[in-house]
């Protein structure tokens, strides 16, 4: 069975209620008729010391009859017995004979006083009586039994009683109207979340509850605030990924398109003899070409994901800094010749580089082709050097620079370079290096400026007693 949260915090706010008031009620009654019991009980035996006091004069009885004349005013009938539980004192009174049992005369006998708060039994009706031990001597001769009615003890409890009736029935309904304003807030509270909930799983997550520190509610407030704003940036971030991975995809089979239209025309024309004998070489050439760059493609889609997914392990060592900006100019010099640039070394003498030598040559390949890719007729210099504890590494040309607000977008992965400004790559190589300066716990930045150049730095650590 569905109940809803608002009846069901009414339920427990009165349930709670009912029942504290059930368990006060009863304790009062209780309590309020035993303090009543007592109180009279005190008071027989105040008046009972007294006449005890009386009985212990060198003549006593003189005073009694003021004792009794004073206390029948107050409803009070009081005897004085001996062992055998005959009256001796008053002697025609109209008292009836009080037989006590075994077990209240051994209180007696022991020198205490026998309290009976109420009794129905031995009298004509409820009765409540003491009997303090009388002692002559040291020798037990009765006691003194005062008894008073019960039924004014009784009044007052029952006016007691209807006193709390009346308040908790004035109480009952203000504590319903209560119950029912601070359920309201409590369920509103409810349905503002279920309502932001029910957007999120919509897709709209710019939800923002109210927040506060003075219950859970504050505090879960809080909590979905922050799920929803990291919702909402996960939410951009997969738009993000998916408009890349489409413009990816177009940009690849762009790429892919060129090279094997390229292949698939020249190889048709061989095949049909359509290309002349002496244009054979520059084809099968042309071919070879183009087959490279699909394979460098693929290449680099295959590095980045290892790169991110750290299934590249560096093997570091110390390299000497001149040694491998030759390899870079040996590897690049024809392309660079093509475009009419020099590649020139500048490197300190001695200058080490702590690093994966196979990582470090993929990084600068890919700096330094950038670099001639946008340089024509120029230079691009390889400098290495030591500076603050590390060791730095400069690509610099003299080509056409880049605009300042494509500066942070070249380490993009899906960023593809203006094509009108050189042969149009594919742009992944500057994201991979990024990934494996980093690899490397080094740092890498680009100054440029439009139509006078850019320069690459890459600052490495260099190798400690720590380092392996």
């Amino acid at each position: 069975m569905r109940v809803k949260y608002f009846y069901q915090l009414i339920a427990s706010h009165m349930g709670v209620l009912v029942f504290a008031v059930a368990i006060l009620s009863t304790l009062f009654i209780f309590y309020g008729e035993r303090v009543a019991y007592s109180d009279k009980a005190e008071e027989l035996e105040r008046y009972g010391e007294q006449i005890l006091q009386e009985l212990e004069q060198a003549r006593p009885g003189t005073d009694l009859q003021s004792y009794v004349t004073v206390l029948e005013a107050q409803n009070i009938n009081f005897i004085v017995f001996d062992q055998q539980s005959r009256i001796l004192y008053p002697i025609n009174g109209n008292f009836p004979s009080v037989e006590l049992t075994p077990e209240e005369w051994n209180v007696i006998e022991r020198g205490e006083t026998l309290v009976v708060y109420r009794d129905v039994e031995r009298f004509e009706r409820s009765m409540t009586f003491v009997a303090l031990p009388y002692v002559e001597g040291s020798t037990l001769a009765g006691g003194v039994l005062l008894a008073s009615p019960v039924s004014g003890i009784r009044e007052m409890v029952t006016e007691l009683n209807r006193t709390l009736v009346a308040v908790i029935a004035i109480s009952l309904p203000f504590a319903l109207l209560l119950s029912l304003l601070l359920a309201k807030i409590h369920v509103t509270r409810l349905q503002r979340m279920r309502k932001a909930t029910s957007m999120i799983s919509e897709g709209h997550y710019q939800v923002n509850l109210p927040e506060s520190n003075f219950d859970e509610f504050g505090d879960l407030a809080h909590d979905f605030n922050v799920m929803a704003d990291k919702l909402q940036r996960s939410n951009e971030e997969i738009e993000q990924l998916e408009n890349r991975r489409r413009r990816f995809m177009a940009d690849v089979s762009h790429e892919m398109r060129t090279p094997l239209t390229t292949i698939a025309g020249i190889i048709e024309g061989l095949k049909s003899g359509m290309i002349e004998e002496e244009q054979r070489e520059k084809g099968i050439r042309l071919v070879s070409d183009e087959t490279k760059r699909l394979m460098r493609l693929v290449n680099e889609n295959l590095d980045y994901e290892k790169i991110r997914s750290n299934q590249v392990t560096l093997m570091k060592e110390e390299i000497e800094a001149a040694e491998l900006l030759e390899i870079i100019q040996e590897q690049l010099q024809l392309q660079a010749s093509e475009k009419g640039d020099r590649l020139l070394i500048e490197a300190e003498p001695g200058e080490m580089i702590y690093g994966d030598m196979d990582r470090l040559i993929q990084i600068l390949v890919n700096i330094v082709k950038n670099s001639i890719q946008f340089t024509e007729n120029g230079e691009i210099y390889l400098r290495a050097r030591a500076e603050g504890g590390a060791s730095v590494l400069e690509v610099e040309d003299t080509g056409n620079g880049i605009e300042v607000d494509e500066l942070e977008m070249i380490w993009r992965r899906f960023y593809k370079a203006d094509m009108s400004r050189g042969s149009g790559q594919f742009g992944l190589g500057l994201s991979i290096v990024r990934q494996l300066v980093n690899l490397h716990d080094g740092e890498i930045s680009v100054e440029s400026e439009k139509g006078k150049g850019t320069k690459f730095t890459i600052r490495l650590p260099r190798k400690h007693a720590n380092n392996h």
